[in-house]
C-alpha cells in the first residue's frame, strides 16, 4: 500500500503488480479502504489497482444539488458534486495514475451511501468511468430519479452494481423509506438500456457490514466471469 496526498485528499493506493490493470476508485467514509480491498481480493482473482480516497466533505462533495437536512439533527447537503468531480478528474486521478503501471484497462467508480449516489451521478458528467458499484446508495435523494429520466449518461457503462440492506426502507423517515423502491427502479432503468446490472439485497440496515457489502459490489463489477 502507498499513501499520497492529492488536492487535499488522503489516498491509500494498492497498485497492481501487472500492466494496464483496471483501476477502482472508492470514496471512503472512514478508514475502511484496506478492509474493502482485502474483501475484494478474497472474492476474485482479477488483477486490479485500488485507490481509497478519504477526507471527503460528505454532505457537500457527494451531493449533486442542495437539499435541506433530512432529519432534526442532520446537516444540509450543499450540492458540491460537480466541483469535486472536476477536482477528482483533473487533480486527484493524475496523481493516482502516475503511480500505477500503464494506462488502466478501464476505471470503475464505487461508493457507499452518498458516495454510491455520487458514483451513479458521475456517469452523467463524465465518460471516463465504465463500471459503477453503488452499495446502499442514497437514492432517496430528492429529484434524483427525475434527473436520470431527463438526462443521458456521457457514456453507457458496461456494468452497474446496486445493493441494499433489507431493512433500509423500514424507517420512520418518510424520505428514506423510498430507497428500496427507487433503487429497484434504477436497476430496471439501466437494464432496459442494455447495461449489465444487478441488485443484491443484504441482511440488515444501512449501517451493517458496509465494507463487506462494498467489497461484494467491486468484485462483481471487475470480475469478468460474473453473471
Amino acid at each position: 500500500m502507498e499513501h499520497l496526498e492529492a488536492a487535499g485528499k488522503s489516498v491509500h493506493l494498492f497498485p497492481s503488480q501487472g500492466e494496464n490493470a483496471p483501476l477502482v476508485l472508492l470514496h471512503t467514509v472512514k478508514d475502511e479502504g484496506e478492509a474493502v480491498y482485502r474483501g475484494v481480493r478474497q472474492r476474485t482473482d482479477r488483477d486490479f489497482s485500488f485507490a481509497a480516497i478519504g477526507g471527503i466533505d460528505w454532505d457537500a462533495e457527494m451531493s449533486p444539488w442542495e437539499i435541506p437536512p433530512i432529519s432534526k439533527n442532520d446537516t444540509p447537503c450543499t450540492g458540491g458534486a460537480d466541483s469535486y468531480l472536476g477536482k477528482l478528474i483533473h487533480d486527484i486521478l493524475p496523481e493516482i495514475q502516475g503511480r500505477v503501471s500503464g494506462a488502466p484497462a478501464y476505471m470503475a467508480l464505487t461508493g457507499y451511501s452518498l458516495a454510491g449516489l455520487f458514483a451513479v451521478y458521475a456517469m452523467y458528467q463524465t465518460h471516463i468511468f465504465t463500471r459503477i458499484a453503488s452499495a446502499s446508495g442514497s437514492f432517496w435523494f430528492p429529484n434524483f430519479l427525475q434527473y436520470v429520466q431527463a438526462h443521458k449518461p456521457e457514456r453507457l457503462p458496461e456494468r452497474i452494481y446496486f445493493s441494499l440492506g433489507d431493512r433500509e426502507a423500514k424507517t420512520r423517515n418518510k424520505l428514506l423509506q423510498s430507497v428500496e423502491e427507487n433503487t429497484n427502479w434504477l436497476q430496471n432503468w439501466y437494464r432496459e438500456m442494455g447495461i449489465e446490472t444487478i441488485l443484491e439485497m443484504n441482511p440488515g440496515n444501512h449501517f451493517q457490514n458496509a465494507a463487506g457489502r462494498m467489497a461484494k459490489g467491486i468484485a462483481w463489477v471487475i470480475d469478468d466471469k460474473a453473471e
